[in-house]
């Protein structure tokens, strides 16, 4: 009944945007990445421990190699990177990987000169990870200033260790931490994630919108207003997957239970790949639409949001094994494919 309900609320007209090959030649390409400090440059975060720039579309050079340091294959690797809000002044950036022994890390570095310094690394988090998968690994600056990164459940399939409704433990877990305190401390945003592997904050209003990947059934999109961020929120996981109950059990009561704005079912893809609220310049017909797309399938999808309601879903395009997303320091869409191809929203 849900199915068919979205599937009806999918627009059919032809969509005002060409996704078209931008660059190409990297090595499983996880996220693509920029800072207003360099509006020339776009960085490719590499899955196997590297990180490399364009410059006008074209490969420039190495920013950081740590392939040493990092586990890579399957849902492991070098998966995502983050600039300082500050980076102009005080070139620190932090990047989340999964090291040799597959446990979870969030690293800060500086850079000197264009290129990162290997030997400047301070650890701000270190989790354990009981499983190979569901490492979640983004990170964004939210808001608030704050460096937030998503965790999954630990892996597996299920939850089996019940960890992303328990607030002890912080897998399936959204958390959050002052990077440039001497000792940050890590707080929660948000639990009841199974694999949130890509969220991020609308750059015109701040508004959160999480992807979280699937077990099963279900593929699903969370938001959160700006408003509402300071306050605890569980999105359900392993109670519930998507707006149907998983198991017969009781979610944890501490802040407010919220479900997804927006599902859809295995029959359209397998593992959601979460992106951005479009607010570029080059597009004006696609502002305010968020994007995102199926790993699987391959669909690209964008949506608005309306008095907190997702409308007007609808296909964009396709492309193969999307990855990842990222947006440069004018604001311009771009997905990661994990054929190792970087592709551009154009008009």
């Amino acid at each position: 009944m849900i199915l068919a309900v979205l599937g009806a609320a999918v627009a059919m007209a032809a969509p005002p945007v060409t996704i078209r090959p931008y660059a190409r030649g990297f090595d499983s390409p996880t996220y693509v990445a920029s800072t207003p400090a360099e509006p020339n440059r776009l960085y490719v975060v590499e899955q196997p421990g590297r990180i490399r720039y364009l410059v006008q579309g074209r490969l420039a050079g190495t920013f950081l190699d740590i392939r040493s340091r990092v586990a890579s294959g399957g849902e492991r690797g070098l998966l995502s990177m983050a600039f300082s809000p500050r980076y102009k002044q005080n070139h620190r950036f932090y990047v989340d990987y999964t090291d040799v022994n597959g446990n979870t890390r969030v690293v800060e570095f500086r850079s000197r000169n264009g290129k990162a310094i290997v030997s400047s690394a301070r650890q701000l988090l270190f989790v354990k990870q009981p499983y190979a998968n569901h490492n979640g690994g983004q990170l964004q600056f939210g808001p608030d200033g704050r460096l937030y990164v998503g965790m999954g459940d630990g892996g597996s399939a299920g939850d089996p260790g019940n960890r992303a409704q328990n607030l002890s433990i912080r897998l399936g877990k959204l958390l959050r931490t002052n990077p440039l305190a001497r000792k940050p401390t890590w707080g929660i945003a948000a639990y009841g994630l199974r694999n949130p592997w890509r969220f991020s904050f609308d750059s015109a209003n701040g508004d959160l919108y999480i992807a979280d990947v699937g077990q099963s059934a279900w593929e699903e999109i969370d938001y959160r207003a700006r408003s509402r961020l300071a306050s605890l929120v569980n999105f359900g996981w392993n109670v519930y997957e998507g707006r149907a109950r998983y198991r017969n059990a009781t979610p944890v009561k501490r802040g407010e239970l919220v479900f997804p704005v927006y599902v859809y079912g295995h029959d359209q893809g397998c593992s959601v790949t979460g992106g951005y609220v479009y607010r570029g310049k080059a597009i004006p017909a696609i502002a305010g639409r968020y994007f995102f797309a199926d790993y699987c399938s391959g669909t690209v999808w964008s949506l608005r949001m309306e008095s907190g309601r997702a409308v007007d879903v609808r296909s964009e395009g396709n492309v193969t094994r999307p990855s990842s997303f990222g947006v440069d320091a004018s604001g311009e869409l771009y997905i990661a494919s994990g054929s190792g191809q970087i592709y551009k929203l154009t008009p």
